[in-house]
């Protein structure tokens, strides 16, 4: 008789967030032939604090109030422009990912600070501390170009209050601190959030790879149980003619094994068959590329709790298999989603979608909306205009998630 061997449930892991796309939120994008491409952007930072800093302007504001800076029209216009410019591109870099458009109204805010300068004098020389500020949390960190260029804004300073008979040291060392801090800050950020997207990555293909592991072993442990059965059949198809209780006794043999092997491969398969949304993702991604159907998948939001991942892996492996199936589409996209309100999922395609007038069914949709019911989830299907099937699943986020037994 073979040795007893110990199977448990495998590790179920949580899919990756994942960051972008690209409006502030982390997303994971996979296009079809391509591999997939991280996009990172600065997702903890926002502008409000940094429009805050426009309190440091006050002081030239102030004079432009007190007529002190003449013309006095002239000096108010170039104040504002100088404001609306730093919002601008601030906003730009920040919330819209327009780095060229963001560097040129950059480039026109130094200008219009030189200018401003240049033109009404000492009062004007909080404005370099801003553009400092501007330009550390801007410029792309390639070649070190921010510590280069808060140095040349700093530098700039320095001389033009040299030439005005102001303080150069007071205004060098001010303008070339705050730009050094937020570009350090800056920095920071991007490193931490790239090193969290690879934590969350390595994770992914970690359990990408138990599970690959699990299916050799499953293949394994079936092998060596069918081989030990086959033995022991021959053996009563030999023995039994002249020998009935030897061919008894190698019966309750397979009968044993049989029932042993059904419960080890139950205990194996539990964990397998609760396949999570990174492992479903991963198998959509290559099936459907092998059915000639271009996928696009995007995640956001922070790792999936258990029970969630394993909801919305069934909803995308039900919805995957429709699309192959039924839709006849040329491209299919998958987003997968996690805020504060809700977990969701959500499959697209250009197919043909369902026929007019009748309601999308089958017994994979129904068994999908009894799961998720379970759980306070929704599931909607329906056609789109312009052709085309959509699929939505969504859980609940202010609650925990559970799948019923």
């Amino acid at each position: 008789m073979r040795g007893r061997r110990d199977w448990g449930r495998v590790l179920n892991g949580h899919a990756r967030p994942f960051r972008t796309d690209s409006a502030g939120s982390d997303t994971t994008v996979k296009v079809s032939g391509k591999a997939p491409s991280h996009e990172q952007f600065d997702t903890q930072l926002t502008p409000l604090p940094f429009y805050f800093w426009l309190v440091i302007a006050t002081g030239t504001a102030s004079g432009v109030l007190d007529g002190d800076l003449q013309p006095t029209w002239l000096a108010g216009l170039g104040l504002t422009a100088f404001a609306v410019l730093d919002v601008v591109a601030i906003h730009l870099h920040l919330r819209r990912q327009a780095q060229v458009p963001a560097l040129v109204a950059l480039v026109a805010l130094a200008a219009l600070t030189v200018a401003m300068n240049a033109g009404f004098g000492p009062d004007t020389d909080p404005l370099f501390a801003l553009l400092s500020i501007a330009c550390g949390l801007i410029v792309p960190w390639r070649y070190f170009l921010p510590p280069i260029v808060v140095g040349a804004v700093s530098g700039v300073a320095a001389l033009m209050a040299w030439w005005q008979g102001g303080d150069v040291f007071t205004l060098w060392y001010g303008s070339l601190s705050a730009g050094i801090v937020v570009a350090i800050l800056t920095r920071l950020m991007a490193v931490i959030n790239e090193l969290r997207d690879a934590r969350e990555e390595l994770a992914r293909h970690a359990v990408v790879e138990e599970r690959l592991r699990f299916s050799r072993d499953l293949h394994d442990l079936l092998g060596h149980t069918l081989s030990v059965i086959v033995v022991k059949a021959e053996g009563i198809r030999r023995v039994a003619p002249r020998d009935p209780g030897v061919a008894e006794r190698f019966a309750g043999d397979i009968e044993e094994i049989g029932r042993e092997a059904l419960r080890e491969v139950r205990e194996a398969v539990t964990g397998y068959r609760e396949s999570g949304v990174a492992a479903e993702l991963d198998k959509s991604f290559e099936t459907l590329r092998d059915a000639g159907i271009e996928c696009v998948i995007r995640q956001s939001g922070t790792a999936l709790p258990a029970d969630a991942d394993t909801l919305l892996g069934w909803v995308i492996r039900e919805g995957v298999t429709n699309v192959i199936r039924h839709s006849g589409a040329g491209r299919c996209e998958i987003d997968v989603r996690n805020d504060d309100h809700e977990l969701s999922v959500e499959i697209r395609d250009d197919g043909r979608g369902a026929p007019d007038g009748e309601e999308p069914s089958g017994n994979g949709l129904r068994g999908l909306r009894e799961r998720l019911a379970a759980t306070d989830g929704i599931v909607q299907a329906s056609s789109r205009r312009g052709g085309g099937f959509r699929l939505r699943a969504t859980l609940p986020a202010h609650r925990p998630v559970k799948e019923k037994a």
